[in-house]
């Protein structure tokens, strides 16, 4: 059992899976921040640039 467990610490093939998958996470998580915080960014100049419009557009 003592020569499982020592094997099982000193085996490292699952580490750098790990850690590729926990930086591809890192990413994902910061792509969707930066592309909420972006849309909603847009959204807001979006609705401002139609409220000037539709303001211009009565404008005699």
């Amino acid at each position: 059992m003592t020569k499982i467990f020592a094997r099982f610490v000193k085996d490292e093939s699952g580490a750098t899976a790990i850690e590729y998958g926990l930086i591809a996470a890192l990413i994902s998580v910061a792509l969707i921040t930066g592309a909420t915080a972006l849309g909603n960014k847009l959204n807001t100049q979006f609705n401002n640039l139609s409220t000037y419009l539709t303001v211009g557009a009565k404008a005699p």
